[in-house]
């Protein structure tokens, strides 16, 4: 599953969350993602910034509430995603959150690498039986096998993705280890979440076997919003899709080397037989200097066997760039 999160790219503007809606439909991603911020129910007068970016919100209660959709808008941007053939998908930040996205009729839950600790929100989540796909970001080990434990007993069908919460993440905080760790520990599907800002650190994942991709977009990197710097753009999001796609499709189909049955009419093309490189007489004593391999396979000895010829005599004259044969050296025991 392919999912790109506009996350609050939209700046609260309900047109500008449609229009990321309708640039996503050609990429090929099986979902997009918002978050569904309810500013009082979730934040306070005491949350810092954790990008100071805004200039025209002074706390970052204020800025949440330019977030806020009401009920009606959220099902108009589920309506139009789903009309694309995109699954509407977006992560609740509080208990409120939660109902109002269970009135829009959301098929699954994705919760935010802050709230694996909030046993109060992952019990709303849980209890609505939807399947809900977990981020690891800021959890240690202890703290995730609580969560998972918290919510194996309500029987969800559940999904963990490896997440590095730095804006944007370097190729060293991606963490590509974990992909492996978290399929052995917890024998559930295991995706990747993005916030490096380029494509490589989802490809590196699809060849580890994730099976869950989510990053950030943008239309444009130099645009305001605290999620920029760790986004990408919607011309790289499709470049994205089709680079995982192709890879998923190798790792499904591996080759056996040693069947290249279908290989035998190129090679007969690009496999070389020997030829001499200059004109030579008759009783000419064979070395390597005199050797050149030419294509294609069987006009002469083939180039593989060459130490077999060197030190033979000529039978007879040859031109040069002549192919090279068994009969036309002397003596040669050769099966």
């Amino acid at each position: 599953m392919i999912i790109a999160e506009i996350a609050q790219a939209h700046d609260g503007s309900l047109g500008t969350a449609h229009a990321y809606i309708e640039a996503l439909s050609d990429t090929g991603v099986d979902a997009v993602k918002f978050q569904t911020h309810i500013a009082e129910a979730e934040s306070s007068q005491f949350e810092p910034f954790r990008v100071k970016f805004s200039k025209q919100d002074k706390t970052r209660l204020e800025y949440w509430k330019r977030m806020e959709f009401t009920i009606d808008q959220w099902k108009e941007l589920k309506s139009h995603a789903e009309s694309l053939n995109m699954e509407f998908i977006s992560s609740p930040f509080s208990l409120r959150a939660v109902e109002i996205l269970e009135e829009v009729g959301v098929k699954r839950y994705k919760i935010g690498s802050g709230e694996v600790s909030n046993f109060l929100m992952l019990e709303k989540i849980a209890g609505t039986g939807k399947p809900m796909i977990l981020s690891s970001g800021m959890s240690n080990w202890n703290e995730l096998d609580k969560a998972v434990l918290f919510l194996q007993d309500y029987g969800n069908q559940l999904s963990i993705l490896q997440c590095t919460t730095a804006y944007p993440t370097q190729p060293d905080q991606w963490g590509l280890n974990v992909i492996a760790e978290l399929k052995s520990r917890y024998q559930v599907p295991v995706g990747f979440s993005d916030h490096s800002g380029d494509i490589f650190g989802c490809l590196a994942a699809a060849t580890l076997g994730a099976e869950i991709f989510e990053f950030h977009v943008v239309f444009d990197k130099r645009q305001f919003g605290p999620d920029t710097q760790a986004s990408i753009t919607i011309d790289q999001t499709k470049t994205l899709v089709k680079g995982i796609r192709a890879i998923q499709t190798a790792l499904l189909n591996p080759i056996v080397k040693d069947d290249n049955q279908g290989f035998t009419a190129l090679k007969q093309i690009f496999e070389k037989s020997l030829a001499i490189n200059k004109d030579l007489p008759k009783g000419h004593i064979i070395s390597l200097a005199d050797l050149e391999s030419k294509k294609p396979k069987g006009y002469g000895i083939p180039a593989n066997q060459f130490d077999e010829v060197v030190g033979k005599e000529l039978s007879k004259n040859l031109e040069k760039w002549e192919f090279l044969n068994w009969e036309d050296l002397i003596k040669i025991n050769h099966e």
